[in-house]
């Protein structure tokens, strides 16, 4: 009875031990892998480059004041259309207390020269009626005395000037008045009346009082990588995209590098400048930003692969892909390769359109289920 019991259980263990085996080398088998396979196709690689900037004006002008006072009236509002000559704002003129005084004292002075300079020129105007004095003398006098005339009414324009902005018989050069120096539209005009400015002269920029621009001459201003720069030339197409504006897309051309770059959070980058080529209808508002799409290079309707089908040999390092002769059966295929934008790559020979190319993201055959 005994011994019987240690057969079974030593069947049981040997059973145990045998289907243990073949579970885990059914286990450890692997599923049979298959590749699929991808055609080439005729495509348009782009190689670029992204800047990023702002649209502003190619040519933008600042009026300021030439003489310093309060702002009386405003003609005009940011938005406006201007031309040469148009009235922009006007300034009441807050004198100077010692200026007025200086210019008070100069008029009383002169006035006191010419009081004297009548009374010389009276008496020697009766000595020369009577002989007593040559032409010359008299001539002498008489300048002396024109001239202290001219002197007064020099004081008393000077005077008028200090005390208001202007004079009698300078209208049209008075400089309380503020006109727009060129032709655009009014982009800003950042005072109010009653707002003090100050004149604009060798020492001070002055106040601004408007700023003018032709928004029909726009350019693209920003930045390039050092890592770029080396790529790019003036001359190069741009595609400009503006975030106001997504579905719109602006042509320009780059017509600056900065020869010199400037250090931006660690690296350094290089100002460029684009050209905007802008059609009539093209409504289009300075300040945006703006990216600029630097074409570096671009290759027409050419043969294309996706970048990952491409292997490179170890030793040659020469790029190669494998072509399907058969079901699942493949074959080297050494290739010539152009520009790639690191997705597509273009194909320049070795490779005709037909081809199926494998692609090496393999599939395993999935097991079917209950098994």
């Amino acid at each position: 009875m005994k011994k019987s019991s240690t057969v079974i259980i030593l069947l049981f263990i040997v059973v145990a031990f045998v289907g243990s085996l073949f579970y885990f080398w059914k286990r450890n088998q692997k599923s049979p892998i298959t590749y699929t396979t991808k055609s080439a196709k005729i495509e348009t690689i782009t190689l670029s480059t992204i800047a990023t900037g702002s649209i502003i004006p190619e040519e933008e002008v600042s009026i300021r004041p030439n003489i310093s006072g309060i702002v009386d009236k405003i003609y005009v509002k940011a938005g406006d259309q201007v031309k040469v000559g148009d009235k922009i704002a006007s300034i009441r003129v807050v004198p100077d207390i010692q200026n007025v005084q200086a210019s008070l004292n100069s008029v009383r002075t002169s006035k006191i020269d010419l009081e004297n300079q009548k009374k010389i020129f009276d008496r020697q105007k009766k000595l020369y009626g009577q002989g007593v004095i040559s032409a010359n003398e008299f001539d002498n006098s008489q300048a002396r005395f024109e001239q202290a005339k001219q002197s007064y009414v020099s004081a008393n324009e000077n005077y008028q000037i200090v005390k208001t902005g202007t004079a009698k018989g300078l209208g049209n050069l008075a400089n309380t008045t503020v006109k727009a120096t060129i032709s655009g539209l009014l982009l800003d005009v950042p005072v109010e009346v009653g707002n003090q400015v100050i004149q604009s002269n060798n020492f001070n920029d002055g106040s601004l009082i408007a700023s003018i621009a032709d928004i029909s001459k726009m350019i693209f201003k920003g930045k390039v990588d050092e890592s770029e720069v080396g790529k790019i030339k003036e001359g190069m197409p741009i595609k400009i995209t503006v975030g106001a504006l997504p579905d719109e897309e602006f042509s320009a051309v780059l017509n600056y590098i900065a020869p010199k770059g400037a250090e931006v959070n660690g690296a350094v980058q290089f100002e460029i400048e684009a050209k905007l080529q802008l059609e009539a209808e093209d409504k289009i508002r300075a300040g945006l930003s703006a990216n600029a799409s630097i074409i570096l290079d671009e290759a027409k309707d050419v043969l294309a692969i996706s970048e990952g089908l491409v292997q490179y040999d170890k030793e040659t390092k020469k790029p190669f892909v494998e072509i399907e002769v058969s079901d699942q059966e493949y074959e080297r295929k050494d290739i010539e390769i152009g520009i790639s934008d690191g997705i597509t790559v273009e194909v320049k020979s070795g490779l005709s359109k037909d081809a199926k190319i494998k692609e090496w993201n393999s599939i395993s055959i999935p097991e079917e289920k209950g098994k």
